[in-house]
């Protein structure tokens, strides 16, 4: 039955592979220096070059503290979410969504002013006297994670919430009809339903964090660089395009490795959503 729609279909795969694969390829191929003398020597620099070594724990280190706090905070709200009042949900579902909406510029720029040393939340703990001098909020791994999370959180919350709003309701009150305590029935039912959820929300969160360049360029201040910006000057300053192909094929490597891991704990189709 679904056969006649294929060839509606085709185009728009031969689109995707174009516009993916092509471009992709490219960039393994520059990795290599091409095809008329291909080497190994930008991979070498990797394996062989301190500072390279450094950048890329420092990206994967802060990725992945953000996606542990994301995670955990996006479902904590998602939970509030499915289990409040319409008009509740809607306003918490709105104090999701229109930070989401905001530019990733404007908000990285929000969140310098607050944290500076001059910003509004050590000038608030200054005149209260809790601190007697200005706490380094920005321009450290610290003022890039809360960046980070305050940006990825809503790709936490939407996939536990749709998985926690399309529960069936009746497995916790079969847990509770035997003698179940409410923590007991959350440890037992609850989490162990929502656990893939947990596991593709996560996995969304750390593709999109090893990508991110503004914000660690902004609260950061230069002195924590991540990958993609490393990339970056790689392109443009440095003019080392291998290097950039290559350091772009060990993300591609990990994210890959990454999706397989987690598909093979949690299963493709559970991750999918599917039943």
């Amino acid at each position: 039955m679904r056969q006649p729609y294929i060839g509606f279909l085709l185009p728009a795969a031969f689109l995707v592979c174009g516009l993916f694969l092509i471009p992709i390829g490219q960039l393994i191929i520059l990795s290599f220096d091409g095809f008329t003398e291909p080497s190994l020597r930008w991979y070498a620099q990797i394996l062989e070059t301190g500072s390279i070594q450094r950048i890329l724990w420092t990206t994967f280190r802060i990725v992945t503290i953000t996606t542990l706090i994301a995670v955990l905070l996006g479902y904590a709200v998602a939970f509030a979410m499915a289990h409040m009042g319409p008009r509740q949900r809607l306003l918490l579902l709105l104090c999701v969504l229109v930070p989401f909406w905001l530019s990733v510029l404007v908000r990285a720029l929000a969140w310098l002013i607050l944290l500076r040393n001059n910003g509004i939340v050590n000038e608030t703990l200054l005149a209260t006297g809790l601190i007697g001098a200005p706490l380094p909020l920005v321009r450290n791994e610290f003022g890039v994670i809360i960046g980070m999370v305050h940006y990825l959180v809503p790709y936490a919350v939407f996939p536990i919430f749709a998985t926690m709003q399309n529960m069936d309701g009746r497995l916790m009150m079969a847990a509770r009809s035997v003698g179940a305590s409410p923590l007991r029935t959350f440890i037992d039912v609850y989490l162990p339903v929502t656990l893939p959820a947990v596991f593709g929300a996560g996995l969304l969160v750390f593709v999109f964090g090893l990508g991110f360049f503004v914000t660690p360029a902004i609260l950061g201040g230069g002195r924590v660089v991540m990958l993609s910006e490393y990339v970056s000057i790689s392109v443009l300053q440095t003019l080392r395009w291998g290097l950039a192909a290559s350091l772009s094929v060990v993300l591609l490597v990990a994210t890959l490795a990454l999706l397989w891991i987690v598909s093979k704990v949690v299963g493709v189709r559970r991750l999918l959503g599917n039943a």
